[in-house]
């Protein structure tokens, strides 16, 4: 209820931009890595795809009503993750309500993240999305799938989905590492190049996820 409301203020311009927002986690992962990474892609994506995103990220708890203000919702990190039975009730609703949640794994999050999303959805699997779901042509063209941004463990960049009525809801990105390619330039040395990759990568996923 509280994105439709949103969404109706948004077309008759009351509002003049949408936020965005870091998904706060328990476990002791940290939820707050990257902490350039979202900024840039915003600032990209208003100068490129024509979004109006305010330019500063919220953070938002998983188990707080306030998630539901955000049509776009980032989860990365390294480590542990802990929903609460609250949490997954919260986030599960937000899901299912028309919100969208894109978790990027910046190495180390996958064996405790699929087990939260477990938790989600018991009744649905993650699956891997092919080269021609349209995540990958929304805005710019990638043939081949998620691109490789980061070299971890050199296994190739997969891109998970859970879906609801057809409709993807949950993006899980995996060996890809988006958020390192999204951080200002001197953090990691990424070739720009392959800053750009990441970048495209993500004003498709933004613009998936608004339009869908």
């Amino acid at each position: 209820m509280k994105k439709i409301l949103l969404l109706i203020l948004l077309g008759t311009g009351f509002l003049n931009a949408q936020e965005i927002a870091v998904l706060k986690y328990s476990g002791g992962g940290d939820w707050y890595a990257n902490p350039t990474a979202l900024p840039n892609l915003i600032k990209f994506c208003n100068e490129n795809i024509n979004t109006r995103i305010a330019s500063k990220p919220q953070s938002v708890e998983v188990g707080s009503t306030d998630i539901f203000q955000y049509p776009f919702v980032h989860m990365t990190g390294h480590g542990n993750v802990l929903f609460s039975e609250s949490d997954v009730e919260n986030l599960r609703n937000y899901l299912l309500s028309g919100g969208f949640l894109h978790i990027d794994d910046n190495y180390g999050m996958n064996q405790y993240i699929r087990k939260e999303i477990k938790k989600l959805f018991p009744e649905k699997e993650l699956t891997e999305l092919p080269a021609n779901h349209p995540i990958f042509s929304t805005a710019y063209d990638f043939p081949n799938g998620l691109p490789k941004i980061h070299e971890h463990d050199a296994l190739p960049p997969q891109a998970f989905g859970i879906f609801e009525n057809e409709r993807l809801i949950l993006l899980f990105t995996y060996e890809s590492d988006l958020g390192d390619g999204w951080e200002s330039a001197p953090v990691h040395n990424n070739p720009e190049e392959v800053r750009q990759k990441a970048l495209k990568m993500g004003a498709n996923i933004i613009k998936y996820a608004f339009e869908n």
